[in-house]
């Protein structure tokens, strides 16, 4: 009996003991703080990496999706605190210029507008620890039932202030026709450097009243909301025909191919790897960049600005990939103020502290290192001067020959209402 009661009286202590082990343990992990909702493709916490949001089995699509469709979007992400935390995803409808279109979720969303991720995996035999979510969205329980922009919010513990995550995606009502046409410039001086896009669009059997006031085309280069234009009036109205050819409308510098790193593999340093130093944690540098602004054009192969979680060394990229720490190097003697930042689709073309490059002025470069997970990454360069002016292709020049590709989305807000539905989409390849 007195054997009995004092292996009781010891379990009951390594209980209380493990009791309070895990209750410390819980105390450590803090959790993330409320933070401000931006209506833009935000990653709002430095510890969350390598964003992917687009259509399921479109890689680096832009996330649009089809109105009362089987279509899906595919969000994954890293959270480099290692841990498993409860995040929660809803979605907010809005207005062509990315406001709140001031509709409840109840006219909006189908079910509840608001779900769980359940999909999560930790990081394997990496010297980052992180755990990667996954998505694939709509679901059953959330769904959009109205065409039109949406933001996409992800946050921990189901409290909508302690975002991680926000991404814009397009729901379309695919009601009018957009034929595109790609032209030289109409300015003689711009012939070599531009590429203009003359539209045509068809409504259809859907009634517009003023199409100089309910229509309003949006037009990206490569996805890039940092070199977008805007059209309002159409040149010419033909019945349900709407000509949109203005010689100073759409008339976009061709920039050039983007520039590239490969480090798909750790093993065996790439073209565009300098040198790999494995430390603590993984350092890669890059060959230095050359400013091309004036240089003729040469063609090469790129992917128009995408990223690519990839890795050649494990079986799954997703999980097994690790993060590096990579510098970039700009060469560039006659650029020396201002600020000039290292931008792609994997940071969102975001200008941030992140991808800010410091001057090194005894090299006459430009340099900042940032943590990337292994794979293949399309990349540019963008100086903002002391007056702010941005200049996206100082480094690189503009040329009517680049290979880019446009978004072109069609939007129409009915009479009496306050939201902007997308009733037309199509992208043009040069």
């Amino acid at each position: 009996m007195k054997k009995l009661l004092a292996i009781a009286v010891t379990l009951f202590i390594c209980l209380g003991a493990m009791a309070q082990k895990q209750k410390k343990q819980r105390k450590k992990r803090e959790r993330t703080p409320p933070q401000e909702l931006v209506y833009n493709n935000t990653n709002y916490l430095p510890t969350i990496k390598s964003v992917q949001f687009y259509p399921v089995d479109q890689e680096n699509a832009l996330p649009v999706i089809e109105l009362h469709s089987d279509d899906q979007l595919m969000l994954a992400f890293d959270d480099l605190r290692g841990d498993v935390r409860n995040y929660y995803f809803s979605m907010e409808h809005c207005d062509a210029d990315w406001k709140p279109s001031r509709l409840s979720p109840l006219e909006y969303a189908e079910g509840f507008n608001e779900e769980r991720i359940v999909d999560y995996a930790p990081s394997v035999n990496t010297l980052q620890p992180y755990t990667h979510y996954r998505v694939d969205f709509p679901t059953r329980n959330i769904k959009p039932k109205l065409a039109g922009n949406y933001l996409l919010k992800v946050y921990e513990d189901a409290d909508k202030r302690r975002l991680i995550i926000s991404r814009r995606f397009y729901v379309l009502a695919p009601l009018m026709m957009v034929s595109p046409q790609l032209v030289p410039s109409v300015e003689v001086a711009k012939r070599r450097s531009n590429q203009k896009i003359n539209i045509m669009v068809n409504t259809g059997g859907l009634t517009v009243n003023n199409p100089y006031q309910d229509i309003r085309i949006g037009v990206m280069q490569n996805q890039r909301p940092d070199v977008q234009q805007w059209l309002t009036t159409p040149h010419f109205v033909n019945g349900n025909e709407l000509t949109y050819n203005d010689n100073k409308t759409l008339d976009f510098g061709g920039g050039n191919e983007f520039r590239y790193f490969d480090l798909r593999s750790l093993r065996l340093a790439s073209e565009r790897v300098a040198n790999i130093k494995l430390d603590s944690t993984i350092h890669v540098d890059l060959v230095a960049d050359e400013n091309y602004r004036d240089a003729a054009y040469a063609s090469t192969f790129d992917e128009n600005g995408d990223f690519f979680i990839r890795n050649q060394d494990k079986a799954d990229a997703d999980t097994e990939s690790d993060y590096v720490w990579v510098t970039f190097s700009l060469v560039d003697e006659s650029t020396t103020d201002g600020a000039v930042y290292v931008v792609g689709s994997f940071n969102n073309y975001n200008r941030n502290e992140a991808n800010k490059m410091t001057y090194n002025a005894p090299a006459k470069t430009w340099q900042c290192s940032m943590l990337l997970k292994q794979g293949l990454y399309d990349y540019t360069y963008v100086h903002v001067d002391p007056s702010g002016k941005v200049d996206t292709s100082f480094s690189d020049g503009n040329h009517f020959e680049t290979n880019n590709t446009y978004q072109i989305l069609v939007y129409n807000r009915r009479p009496g209402t306050t939201w902007d539905e997308l009733t037309g989409f199509v992208e043009i390849n040069h």
